[in-house]
C-alpha cells in the first residue's frame, strides 16, 4: 500500500458515480476534497456527509469541489444521495483498490478507514486528515486548509 504525503502528486483514478458514469480526477481543475468514508447510511457516514452537504456552499464559494469515496455500490450511493439531499458526487471503490493508491488504511483490521485528502489546483496531495470516529474534523479541517489554498 502506497502511503501518500503531503507534496506527492495525488493518483489520478477514474471510478462509477451514483448514476454508473465515469468520473476521474482529472476532470476537476480546482481545489479537490476528496474523502473516504466506510459506509453509505451508518451513522458517523451519515452525519459526516450531511454536514459536508449543510457546508457545501462554503466549499465551493473557495473554489472547491467535494468527493466522497466508499465501497458501496452505485446504488447505494443513489439512494444515500437521494435520501440525504447531499449534492456532492459520491464514487465507488468497489474493490477497495482506490483507498489501497491513496494509502487509506484499515481500522479493527476489516473496516474502511475515513481519511480526508486535500488535493490542490496542480492536483498534489496539500493536506491529509484522518479520523475514523470524529467526522466533523474533516469538515473543519478541510475548510481551514481550502482557505490557506486559495490565497496562495
Amino acid at each position: 500500500m502506497t502511503k501518500l504525503k503531503v507534496g506527492d502528486k495525488a493518483p489520478e483514478f477514474t471510478c462509477k458515480d451514483k448514476d454508473g458514469k465515469d468520473v476521474s480526477l482529472s476532470q476537476f481543475s480546482g481545489i479537490v476534497v476528496l474523502y473516504f468514508y466506510p459506509k453509505d447510511d451508518s451513522s458517523v457516514c451519515t452525519k459526516q456527509a450531511c454536514e459536508f452537504r449543510d457546508k457545501y456552499q462554503k466549499f465551493i464559494e473557495a473554489g472547491a469541489n467535494v468527493i466522497g469515496v466508499s465501497q458501496d455500490s452505485s446504488a447505494s450511493h443513489s439512494q444515500f444521495t437521494s435520501k440525504y439531499s447531499l449534492p456532492f458526487t459520491l464514487l465507488t471503490d468497489k474493490d477497495g483498490q482506490l483507498a489501497k493508491e491513496y494509502g487509506v488504511e484499515k481500522t479493527a483490521l476489516f473496516l474502511p478507514g475515513r481519511t480526508t485528502y486535500i488535493i490542490d489546483k496542480n492536483h498534489n496531495i496539500a493536506h491529509i486528515h484522518s479520523s475514523l470516529l470524529n467526522a466533523s474534523s474533516h469538515i473543519e479541517e478541510s475548510l481551514k486548509i481550502i482557505e490557506k489554498l486559495k490565497n496562495q
